[in-house]
């Protein structure tokens, strides 16, 4: 059965901003082989209009192998959009949730394929709060942001990880991978 992982930047004090991380082009080929290997990646209505920047770099690429690498990855997956205000998509590999969050992950739970990537802030709670993360992929940036977006808004329980493995990058980046508790 394919897992649901939320895979995410953040800064070590725990706010999500595209802005504030030290992206490398060993960390842009990490993230396109993780799109590579996914089947589909989930989105908010924020993230999802930060990330149609990419097809912008598949038109005119940078000359960055790992950033151009990227596009393609993110260009190719297909999308699920989670929004209450955007009626439609313009990119061709996306569409817009018509079900539920859960019931979406169920009804992708049951397909065959690579597994569920989860991309927002946003879902990312959302999804702890239904216990439906299957593994968790936070890349911690060497960045002290000081404001911004936190990860895990509106959690107001105990939430136990186990930590199963890391991946440390040269810019300083430290990709902690962790499963659910279990109690």
């Amino acid at each position: 059965m394919r897992k649901v992982i939320a895979a995410i930047n953040m800064t070590v004090d725990g706010f999500c901003d595209h802005t504030a991380g030290v992206p490398d082009e060993t960390l842009h080929q990490h993230y396109a082989d993780l799109l590579n290997d996914g089947g589909v990646i989930l989105y908010g209505r924020i993230t999802y209009q930060l990330m149609e920047y990419w097809p912008t770099v598949l038109k005119d690429p940078t000359g960055n192998k790992a950033m151009d690498a990227f596009a393609v990855a993110i260009d190719r997956i297909p999308k699920i959009v989670f929004s209450h205000t955007l009626k439609e998509v313009d990119w061709a590999t996306a569409r817009i949730a018509k079900r539920t969050l859960e019931d979406e992950i169920a009804a992708l739970k049951q397909e065959t394929g690579g597994n569920i990537l989860v991309g927002s802030p946003g879902l990312i709670a959302a999804l702890t709060k239904l216990n439906l993360i299957d593994e968790y992929q936070l890349c911690v940036h060497p960045v002290v942001a000081g404001k911004g977006l936190p990860l895990f808004k509106n959690i107001n329980e105990k939430i136990l990880l186990k930590l199963v493995r890391t991946k440390t990058f040269a810019s300083g980046s430290v990709i902690l991978y962790y499963e659910p508790g279990r109690s």
